[in-house]
């Protein structure tokens, strides 16, 4: 059973009271509004526990393309369910997934340049240095790619401190 379709159904557990109360504590931690900052170390769906979206990370530099995972070839990382296009791919990630899992866990470099955790969106992204970028919109990302020596610098000084703000 795919990871996500497991804990589709711990989900349900609980029922509109768990949820009332998980809309109250996200409204409560600010979480709620459009571009708001997430609480994860590595963005990841609040309702499927996949990473980035269910995109496949090694696909962006083997295919040089956001390719979609597929649920039966998972793998669990950081706290994260993990989708791949193919078995290569995922034991590629588990060799060295520090290479292929998105710089500052997916959130939007020119972000956390400013201190601030906003997820970036796996459709959106650049390769720099041999590291994997994500970025909230196009904005973004076109004002990374004109400095991205400078979004780096900054965003690798702040990292620390934005993530003490993510839950562990």
């Amino acid at each position: 059973m795919a990871l996500r379709d497991k804990r589709k159904r711990q989900g349900r557990a609980g029922g509109p009271a768990a949820l009332l109360a998980g809309l109250a504590a996200a409204v409560m931690l600010g979480v709620a509004g459009l571009g708001a900052a997430t609480t994860e170390r590595v963005v990841t769906d609040p309702h499927t526990g996949l990473a980035i979206s269910g995109y496949d990370p090694v696909a962006y530099f083997a295919d040089a393309a956001a390719r979609r995972g597929r649920p039966e070839i998972e793998a669990r990382f950081a706290d994260a369910a993990w989708r791949f296009r193919n078995l290569g791919n995922r034991a590629a990630f588990l060799a060295h997934p520090e290479t292929y899992m998105p710089a500052f866990g997916g959130y939007d470099p020119t972000g956390i340049a400013r201190g601030v955790a906003v997820a970036g969106h796996p459709e959106i992204w650049l390769i720099v240095g041999e590291r994997l970028y994500l970025f909230h919109n196009e904005d973004t990302r076109a004002a990374f790619a004109a400095e991205p020596k400078r979004f780096v610098t900054t965003a690798e000084r702040q990292w620390r401190e934005v993530q003490r703000t993510l839950v562990n």
